[in-house]
């Protein structure tokens, strides 16, 4: 594991960048303090939503707000919060997901892969090891931690060197984080497989400052078909129950639901695909709307021209509404001043937590 921290003042922080409209970037620091309020806020409190996201056009890492859960903004003016250059091995990162955790502290975790990395000059093979890992093959992940959304630590951890025994990691892929109730630890899951084999999602716990992984990783769901690739798990717990969206590549492909009563493993097999798209489509996250029961599955359509974001909702999780993709005729879901996003996810916060993020930018024109 590779520990990648900016030396920085606590509170105060590196800025990357400043300018007349506002930062430019988030800050990399070395050490966080927590806020003044240690609990996640209530429901009432909640006022907002934050999507994090990237695009294929810069390897980085985007920030959208919404105050409604269908208008979203980009709060820099559709450029980067976090270039995937100061983060990455790769000099790049794909598939960003973000979560608050019971400490009221915010966890954002992503792909340390650069797809383009040989076609801009970043290193003379197409991927970092030889044809026999695979497309894509990578050895990182990135984890971070936020009190305020703005101060960031930031780590590099490559599985396969914290856990030798677990076999030749071939990829390390879409990581996303929950908290274990049970266990009292955050729940890291991912996708990955030994070389060159068949993808798998399997988990691990992480430690409480979000620095490392500390069990080797385990099998989260098998898939019934041997030689079937499964990628992008999403975990939402509804109740008592824990659900599953995943992408399975079979046929037809797309995105496969699977429910369990435990947080890391028994889920149940079900072959239907949800989605209703006719290209495909991958990275699945599920959020809800604010005071209400009603749940978002969101989606990357990677087979529109150009690629964009579908949604669809679902009170029950077995009858879903198309609501379209982003900008699309007819489709309540606008993205005003940023085009192309790639596996996201949406998160509520609250007024406060917006204010602080709309402070901190400022006022940017749309760059997209």
């Amino acid at each position: 594991m590779k520990h990648i921290f900016l030396n920085a003042v606590v509170g105060l922080g590196l800025a990357l960048s400043a300018g007349t409209g506002g930062a430019t970037g988030l800050q990399l620091v070395s050490k966080i303090a927590p806020l003044a309020e240690a609990h996640p806020p209530a429901e009432r409190d909640l006022a907002a939503y934050l999507f994090v996201f990237f695009r294929d056009e810069d390897h980085a890492i985007h920030f959208a707000t919404s105050t409604d859960g269908y208008n979203f903004t980009d709060v820099n003016g559709g450029e980067p919060v976090v270039l995937g250059k100061d983060i990455a091995e790769q000099k790049g990162v794909r598939d960003p997901h973000i979560m608050r955790g019971p400490d009221n502290a915010f966890y954002m975790s992503m792909t340390d892969l650069h797809i383009f990395a040989q076609k801009e000059g970043l290193r003379s093979t197409p991927w970092e090891r030889s044809k026999e890992y695979g497309w894509g093959n990578n050895r990182g992940l990135i984890l971070m931690k936020s009190y305020d959304l703005i101060h960031w630590t930031h780590v590099e951890v490559h599985p396969g060197e914290l856990f030798p025994a677990y076999g030749d990691i071939g990829a390390a892929w879409a990581p996303e984080t929950i908290f274990d109730t049970k266990k009292n630890k955050l729940m890291v899951y991912y996708t990955t497989r030994v070389k060159g084999g068949d993808n798998h999602m399997v988990y691990s716990y992480a430690n409480d400052a979000f620095t490392t992984l500390e069990t080797a990783p385990q099998p989260l769901f098998t898939y019934p078909k041997p030689g079937k690739s499964t990628i992008d798990g999403d975990i939402t717990r509804v109740g008592d129950n824990y659900h599953l969206f995943y992408v399975a590549h079979d046929t037809p492909g797309g995105l496969r639901h699977a429910v369990s009563g435990r947080i890391n493993g028994g889920f149940v097999f079900d072959p239907r695909k949800v989605d209703p798209e006719t290209v495909p489509c991958e990275a699945p996250t599920v959020w809800r709307r604010i005071g209400t029961d009603t749940y978002v599955l969101m989606y990357d359509v990677f087979g529109a021209k150009p690629n964009n974001m579908g949604f669809s909702e679902t009170k029950d999780f077995v009858t879903y509404k198309n609501l379209g993709r982003f900008n699309d005729p007819g489709s309540p879901m606008k993205a005003t001043n940023f085009t192309g996003p790639k596996h996201g996810a949406v998160m509520p916060i609250t007024a406060a937590e917006l204010a602080r993020l709309q402070a901190y930018f400022g006022a940017r024109p749309a760059t997209r």
